[in-house]
């Protein structure tokens, strides 16, 4: 395969019996990392000679170091990375849902052959999230070190391993022909080898009539290839996720420019805006018209996972065929509040279900735009809510 790493033929999740779907609502291309949460002192960070609140890229053999060094330790193993949050949540408020079938949510990336790879695939797949990249003969499995220490501040090392091996191949390009979303992860273009992979899924995408949404994920990371960022998203997306840092670095604006501003600039280019901007609330623009959702209520917790949690509510909403801009916003802003309100990143099952009800009780006239977004006009009468 043109000097592709071998793959192995099967995927040893440990759960047998799990049918594969014949189409998905929504596929995610992104890094598949492992996480390993620690919380140390302010004197291991130092010790290992790292800026507190930073994140460095690590080798294998320094990742090992300090996986070592915190053994005894307690800790905790997650699947981790920003798109398989957005992915499980989406899955969880898909399977609650007692009025709608359940919603087919896939991923495609680069794991090991490894016992991280197996674990990786395994919880995913728990949680309804199937991963159908094939593993990588011998390869190790990126893991991403998260050391907390008392002031709570996060120091991250991260050891990309098989997930710097994203290649447009014939299991994501079947897998987007089958799709009615593909959502591209930000921290991609970090790895300059998969920026034509992005570009070719994308394409490939928006031929086939399946909608491309694409996360900005770091500030710093738009900031490096912005460029190219621009290029995809004014050629062949169709929703942005972005903070407000991140789609200011995307204007290119400064510090003092409003997300109002951000948003409606960006709004310009892609026929759909999300901009959140943390307790402040959130801007959705859609074709030109931009919606201000104010904050959900919730005792902060933890802040981490936020962002994706409310990007999966937006994801949500248009499949489920939530009427209007607002009532979509307004999802999407419960759902990042109860991630806050937690301990963790991932939507809990529990209020997944109650999310989901909310959402079958809604009947409005749904706006023809969101209609047009999702390729719907021919499929929903005016004045019925979609039955997707």
């Amino acid at each position: 395969m043109n000097g592709d790493p071998q793959r192995i033929e099967e995927q040893p999740y440990g759960i047998p019996d799990k049918k594969v779907p014949e189409r998905w609502d929504v596929v995610g291309l992104g890094q598949a990392m492992v996480d390993i949460s620690a919380s140390v002192g302010d004197d291991f960070v130092e010790r290992l000679g790292l800026v507190k609140g930073t994140r460095k890229v690590v080798n294998h053999e320094e990742s090992w170091k300090v996986l070592r060094d915190i053994d005894g330790r307690d800790y905790k193993v997650s699947a981790g990375g920003s798109l398989s949050n957005t992915l499980v949540a989406l899955a969880r408020l898909g399977m609650a849902s007692s009025k709608n079938s359940a919603q087919n949510v896939a991923m495609t990336g680069s794991v090991g052959s490894d016992h991280l790879g197996d674990f990786y695939r395994t919880k995913l797949l728990r949680a309804n999230v199937h991963f159908l990249s094939q593993p990588v003969v011998e390869g190790t499995t990126g893991t991403v070190i998260v050391l907390t220490t008392p002031d709570a501040q996060r120091t991250m090392l991260s050891y990309q391993g098989m997930s710097s091996i994203v290649n447009f191949d014939t299991v994501l390009a079947s897998a987007i022909a089958k799709s009615r979303v593909l959502v591209v992860e930000g921290y991609l273009w970090e790895i300059s080898q998969t920026i034509d992979a992005i570009a070719q899924a994308c394409e490939a995408a928006c031929q086939q009539g399946v909608l491309v949404a694409l996360t900005a994920s770091d500030v710093s990371c738009v900031t490096r290839h912005r460029q190219q960022f621009l290029d995809v998203m004014c050629k062949s997306t169709d929703i942005l996720f972005a903070n407000a840092d991140e789609a200011r670095a995307l204007c290119g604006f400064g510090e003092n420019s409003t997300p109002e501003q951000a948003a409606k600039h960006l709004n310009q280019f892609c026929p759909l805006v999300s901009v959140t901007d943390g307790a402040r609330g959130s801007y959705i623009g859609l074709r030109g018209e931009l919606v201000f959702i104010p904050p959900a209520p919730c005792v902060p917790v933890d802040t981490c996972g936020a962002g994706d949690a409310y990007a999966a509510g937006v994801l949500y909403g248009l499949l489920r065929g939530i009427p209007d801009v607002k009532g979509m916003g307004d999802l999407a802003a419960r759902v990042a509040a109860i991630v806050v309100g937690q301990q963790g990143t991932r939507l809990k099952e529990e209020a997944a279900v109650e999310l989901a009800e909310s959402v079958n009780s809604l009947s409005d006239l749904l706006d023809t735009r969101l209609m047009e977004l999702m390729g719907m006009k021919d499929q929903v009468q005016p004045k019925k809510i979609s039955s997707v």
